[in-house]
């Protein structure tokens, strides 16, 4: 019996109450954090940004998806059910780290209108981010300037880190997690 069985197991002889309410908080406060993130994006202003930077904003953006990556993860290492964590580390990590570029995509649009072959709304910016997440490349919107390239590298880079490294990061932190959680019901 693998530790998954284990947990599997553990997780089915709770009562059906404590299962039903563990799941909807997985998945509820994920979509709620999301629909605010979706929210604060499409209400904050970004009208003259001229004095911020487009690396300075990658940078802030990138810092940004960084520490909501880390504190995920924190809490996939302490949670009574790592594995329900994860699921919640996931749902609310690619959402911060999709509208972070889609931002910075809507800056550069704005501080320099040549960057891409139209200039880019805010759901144009969000469109444009999730194609290239996607690697659809429909072409319809492109980087024209060298600068709006070195963002979409950076995003195709960090795609795949992502994609790799974080969901490995993520299972290795819910074995850890489990790890934790079993030695301290052993020390019980």
């Amino acid at each position: 019996m693998s530790a998954d069985d284990g947990d599997d197991a553990k997780f089915a002889r709770l009562p059906r109450k404590t299962r039903a309410t563990l799941i909807r908080r997985a998945v509820i406060r994920p979509i709620v954090t999301a629909l605010l993130c979706v929210v604060v994006y499409f209400v904050v202003p970004m009208d003259n940004l001229s004095s911020l930077s487009a690396v300075g904003g990658l940078l802030a953006c990138l810092l940004l998806v960084a520490g909501v990556f880390v504190w995920q993860i924190r809490k996939i290492l302490t949670a009574q059910y790592p594995a329900v964590q994860s699921v919640e580390a996931l749902a609310v990590s690619l959402p911060v780290y999709l509208l972070a570029f889609a931002t910075v995509y809507h800056i550069v649009s704005q501080t320099s209108v040549d960057s891409f072959n139209e200039e880019l709304s805010r759901l144009d910016s969000l469109y444009f981010t999730l194609v290239c997440f996607s690697t659809v490349g429909f072409g319809d919107i492109v980087a024209k300037s060298e600068g709006a390239r070195a963002v979409v590298t950076v995003q195709i880079v960090g795609n795949l880190v992502l994609l790799a490294a974080g969901v490995r990061v993520i299972t290795a932190a819910v074995k850890a997690g489990k790890r934790r959680r079993d030695a301290r019901e052993d020390g019980d």
